[in-house]
């Protein structure tokens, strides 16, 4: 019986990896084939010869080093806003008792699981009579809306669970409650602050409805979005090959900070699953 269900599991296991890495891997096999290869009519998997010319026509285009740059500076202003007052709500909301907190956390998540198709009209108009179309605050400012509410629930499961007598102990050695909050609290939540920072960064790094909705030009348009703007040999043949190079160029600083920091990845998950 162990032996058919460790065989099971490892079956499982290749199918769902199987499942999750083929995406993945033909994306990387486009990406090396020539244009004219994948403008065939039956395409190979694997490409008949294999080239780099897409990455260097990527990685050589203007507006997507622009864009790159745009993208990283917005998901990180994005990230650092939203977990530094996610933070302070949060702690309030688990040390704190006041009327309506319950309410608050139901709002919030209720905001979070708005559609966000259904509000990028409104901000159109809004944002161009208020001079923040096209501008990094025009993007930030709706990131931080929806990252905000995921944020506070997170931290809050955390901030909970950390023994109150910690922080008493802090101030009657001395330390403020700015201070016991600083150096007590916030080291003992830090699994559940990176968590929140890396869904937040990876939020407005993924994003694409309200980058290429609130955006015209190459002065704030992210990455996700400027990749729409590639042009092909023709109307009838999308810079497929292109874009997925590009698709690669993205990705790899996510797996990046997945690989460095993958072990406070899963013990800010493991610990929010639990403690929730």
């Amino acid at each position: 019986m162990k032996q058919r269900l460790t065989f099971s599991t490892v079956i499982g296991l290749i199918a769902i990896l199987v499942w999750c890495l083929l995406p993945i891997a033909w994306i990387l096999s486009v990406s090396m084939k020539p244009v004219e290869e994948v403008t065939t009519g039956s395409p190979q998997f694997l490409p008949q010869s294999w080239t780099l010319d897409n990455y260097t026509e990527v990685l050589k285009n203007e507006d997507f080093q622009r864009a790159l740059i745009n993208s990283f500076g917005i998901s990180l202003i994005a990230t650092l806003l939203s977990v530094a007052i996610a933070t302070l709500c949060a702690y309030a909301i688990a040390r704190l008792d006041f009327r309506g907190k319950r309410l608050v956390l139901s709002v919030a998540l209720a905001i979070a699981m708005f559609p966000v198709v259904s509000l990028v009209g409104p901000l159109f108009d809004q944002w161009r009579v208020l001079g923040l179309y096209d501008t990094w605050p025009g993007l930030i400012i709706p990131y931080m809306s929806f990252t905000l509410p995921l944020a506070i629930w997170t931290l809050s499961a955390f901030f909970r669970e950390i023994p109150w007598e910690m922080e008493q102990a802090a101030q009657v050695d001395g330390a403020t409650s700015w201070q016991a909050f600083r150096k007590v609290i916030v080291p003992l939540a830090a699994p559940g602050v990176f968590t929140a920072a890396i869904l937040v960064f990876f939020f407005a790094w993924n994003d694409f409805i309200f980058g290429i909705s609130l955006t015209s030009t190459t002065n704030a348009r992210p990455v996700p979005a400027q990749m729409a703007f590639f042009v092909g040999p023709d109307q009838f043949n999308p810079a497929v090959a292109t874009m997925s190079a590009a698709a690669v160029v993205v990705t790899v600083p996510i797996i990046i900070i997945v690989l460095l920091f993958q072990r406070r990845i899963v013990a800010g998950l493991t610990s929010g699953a639990v403690k929730g």
